[in-house]
């Protein structure tokens, strides 16, 4: 049997001697457990568990939930979503992170630099779009952000000078560029960023 301890680990910003420490084994035999060189017990098993506030069995690496990835998103192109793949399946599929429930969920990947250091090419941010048009809780936040034009954006999202008009801030202000009082299909909060290197495609 194989356990996501890595992913978990990997996902809430933990050294494997951070862990090792919290489940009071020595370094080594953590290693080994997250390589599958050592066996995991139930004491093992449960105290991973309560670091991850998860239950025992959401450790085991099972065929993980996956998101699509439609498209990619920049903040200082102008950068086209693919929304028309049969049945959602988009550019490609990752598992989904611990942290968020594939439901209702959706990736894009960043193309270019015009967002470094925040995001870099390749990076993959979820999001989620329960609601037509620009939420309360997208204001002031980075969103992923599709304009009247169809163009789709990763900016910090502001309101406008006229009403249905938003301003959409650069992520990056030394690349990037503001753009003032621009009208939005709609805009949904970045959930989860994770690094090129942290996405697991399917």
């Amino acid at each position: 049997m194989r356990f996501r301890l890595r992913q978990f680990r990997d996902a809430n910003g933990f050294t494997q001697e951070q862990v090792a420490e919290m489940l009071d084994i020595s370094v080594s035999l953590y290693n080994g457990l997250e390589n599958g060189k050592r066996r995991m017990n139930a004491d093992y098993i449960e105290g991973a568990a309560r670091i991850y506030h998860v239950r025992p069995s959401d450790l085991i690496d099972e065929d993980p939930e996956t998101v699509a990835v439609p498209g990619k998103v920049g903040a200082g192109a102008q950068v086209y979503a693919i929304d028309d793949h049969a049945k959602g399946e988009g550019l490609y599929r990752v598992a989904c992170p611990p942290q968020l429930s594939p439901h209702g969920i959706v990736a894009v990947e960043v193309e270019g630099d015009s967002m470094l250091p925040v995001y870099a090419p390749g990076d993959v941010l979820f999001y989620t779009r329960d609601t037509v048009g620009v939420p309360t809780e997208a204001l002031g936040r980075i969103c992923v952000a599709e304009d009247d034009q169809g163009r789709t954006w990763v900016k910090q999202v502001k309101l406008g000078s006229a009403p249905g008009c938003f301003n959409l801030v650069s992520i990056n202000p030394f690349i990037g560029t503001n753009m003032h009082d621009v009208a939005l299909n709609w805009a949904a909060p970045v959930r989860l960023h994770l690094p090129k290197d942290l996405v697991r495609k399917i």
